[in-house]
């Protein structure tokens, strides 16, 4: 089976044209493509389509490479304006096609263009390798708005566009039979290496959580992305004594909800389900929130910890169901920062 190529993010493309868009503004040459860091420390060079200086500033574009992944944004056109700003900050602006936070619950608060926390950091990161002055980048997508028309976009408040996203700066392609294979492997080493008590994580956010609160070794904590079925069933080959499930509760709960394959397109959202948790639990209605991560965040600390206690315990019973109770589970929920949130089994076997 031929390796499916990888691709970058909107974030990875934002930051490769507003770089450019930089050089062009101060004066510098631009060839046809720049080099930007990715948050691994990886750098990359990005092609470009086009870099052009004018009177009010200078704008660059890159055309959005998904790689094999049948991305939304896959082919787009990420557009970097920049021009000089007071002060000392890179001020990012939303243009055509990147949508405006609404609601509070994102990892974005209200009013703020809709360019998540990793993506910000990159762009800004880019921008400083050219100049320390202030800079204002306006970023757009040309067809984006019609484009967030095919994503959740517009039920969590993200108006007028898509966001810019992305974690690691790579689009990894999504192919079921290629990624059962890939996690396959990922147990077959687990158990090769020794490994008893593996940790199951949903992607980088729940794998640097793992390692954050947890002395795992590297063989240990296994990226299950959406495949949940597949490897709780996968598991009943392997000679593992105990089983932790670690990750964000909008992807976890709907474990406890029977829904084993967890992509958006091919799941509900878990906050319906967490909402009525949370009012069974805390005795009264919690506050309304377009994410799970935003109904947590608007709970008191120990009311955020007995829902996700009870979330957890919610998760654990579904999962042991599954496996027929034939390993022990345990489950620690976290938030998008991978801060502990709440856990339900026996962890001594990680600590």
């Amino acid at each position: 089976m031929s390796a499916l190529r990888e691709g970058f993010t909107t974030g990875t493309c934002a930051a490769a044209a507003a770089k450019a868009a930089t050089l062009a503004l101060c004066g510098q040459p631009v060839s046809g493509a720049v080099e930007v860091g990715l948050p691994d420390g990886a750098r990359v060079r990005i092609p470009l389509c086009y870099a052009k200086a004018s009177a009010g500033g200078a704008e660059a574009a890159v055309r959005k490479d998904a790689g094999d992944d049948p991305d939304v944004t896959r082919g787009a056109l990420v557009v970097a304006s920049a021009s000089w700003a007071d002060g000392q900050d890179v001020r990012l602006e939303a243009g055509d096609g990147v949508g405006t936070v609404t609601k509070p619950g994102l990892s974005v608060p209200p009013g703020e263009p809709a360019i998540n926390p990793v993506p910000r950091r990159m762009i800004q990161a880019a921008v400083r390798e050219v100049t320390g002055r202030g800079i204002k980048v306006v970023v757009s997508i040309p067809g984006g708005q019609a484009l967030a028309a095919k994503t959740f976009n517009p039920r969590l408040g993200v108006v007028g566009g898509l966001s810019i996203l992305g974690t690691t700066g790579r689009v990894r392609p999504y192919s079921c039979p290629a990624l059962r294979e890939a996690l396959k492997c990922a147990l077959s080493v687990a158990a090769a290496c020794g490994i008893q008590a593996p940790v199951l994580v949903p992607g980088h956010i729940g794998e640097r959580a793992a390692r954050k609160h947890f002395r795992l070794a590297a063989e240990q904590v296994i990226e299950v992305g959406n495949e949940w079925g597949f490897v709780l069933d996968a598991l009943a080959e392997y000679p593992f004594t105990r089983l932790l499930l670690l990750g964000h509760p909008g992807k976890l709960g709907k474990l406890a909800a029977g829904q084993w394959d967890t992509h958006s397109s091919r799941s509900g959202s878990a906050l319906p389900q967490v909402a009525d948790l949370a009012q069974a639990v805390l005795g009264h209605r919690v506050t309304e929130s377009p994410t799970v991560e935003g109904l947590f965040m608007g709970l008191s600390a120990p009311d955020r910890t007995r829902l996700a206690d009870a979330l957890a315990a919610k998760v654990r019973e579904s999962v042991a169901g599954r496996i027929r109770q034939e390993i022990p589970v345990s489950v620690v929920l976290v938030n998008m920062q991978g801060e502990w949130l709440g856990a339900d089994g026996d962890l001594t076997a990680w600590r």
